[in-house]
C-alpha cells in the first residue's frame, strides 16, 4: 500500500512508520519529513496531494492541543486547539478523500480523553469528542468507497518520561502503532479504537 503518514516526525508518527515500513510510505511533517504540510492551511494540502497523487492510506497522528485549568483557557486557546485538530483535519479528510484509491482508509487520531476527561482536558477532550463523532458520521455516507476511523491513545510511555510523569499506566509508542497496523490491515469502518482495549483483546 502507498501510505501517508501525517506527523510522521513525531512519537506516535515514527512509530506507525516503522511499524508499516514493508508498505510505501510517504512522512509528511511541518518543517521535515519526505513532504511538509501545515494541518491549519487547506491550500497547503493540496499542495501534498498535487505532488504525491493517488493513495491508498492516509494516517494522522497529527494535531495542536492546549491543556488548561477549563476557567483559565483563553479564546486563543481554545482556537488553536480547534483549528488545528478539528477543523484541520476536516479539510485534511476532504482533500485527501479525492486522491485516495475506491477502498483506501482515512485514520485520524483522537485521544481517550474524550470518554475519559482529567483535569485540564477541556479543550482537547471536546475537539477529540468531535473527531470521534465524525469519523462515525462521515463512514455512513462513504459505504465502501472509503473506510474512516481513529485510533483513541491512552498516555505514551515516551512522551510521559520527556514531560517526567511517573509511566505507571503508560503504553509504548510501538505498541501503540499496532493499533493503527490493524484498522489499515482490516475492514472496520466508523469506530474509534481505543489502544488499551484493542491491546487488551490481541
Amino acid at each position: 500500500m502507498k501510505i501517508v503518514v501525517i506527523g510522521a516526525t513525531g512519537t506516535i508518527g515514527k512509530a506507525v512508520s516503522s511499524a508499516l515500513q514493508e508498505h510505501e510510505v510517504i512522512k509528511v511533517g511541518l518543517n521535515n519529513g519526505d513532504y511538509q504540510m501545515n494541518l491549519e492551511s487547506p491550500e497547503s494540502i493540496r499542495d501534498l496531494f498535487a505532488s504525491i497523487g493517488k493513495v491508498d492510506a492516509v494516517v494522522s497522528t497529527s494535531g495542536q492541543i492546549v491543556f488548561g485549568a477549563v476557567n483559565e483557557l483563553s479564546d486563543a486557546d481554545y482556537a488553536m486547539t480547534i483549528n488545528n485538530k478539528l477543523l484541520g483535519h476536516l479539510s485534511l479528510f476532504r482533500i485527501a478523500a479525492q486522491h485516495l484509491n475506491t477502498g483506501g482508509s482515512f485514520i485520524v487520531t483522537t485521544g481517550y480523553l474524550a470518554q475519559h476527561p482529567i483535569p485540564g482536558s477541556a479543550a482537547i477532550s471536546t475537539v477529540n469528542a468531535a473527531l470521534d463523532a465524525f469519523v462515525k458520521a462521515a463512514a455512513l455516507e462513504m459505504g465502501d468507497t472509503l473506510r474512516v476511523n481513529a485510533v483513541s491513545p491512552h498516555f505514551v510511555t515516551e512522551t510521559m518520561l520527556a514531560m517526567g510523569m511517573p509511566t505507571d499506566g503508560g503504553i509504548s509508542a510501538a505498541d501503540t502503532a499496532l493499533a493503527y497496523r490493524h484498522l489499515l490491515e482490516g475492514d472496520h469502518n466508523g469506530i474509534s479504537l481505543d489502544v488499551r482495549d484493542f491491546l487488551a483483546s490481541r
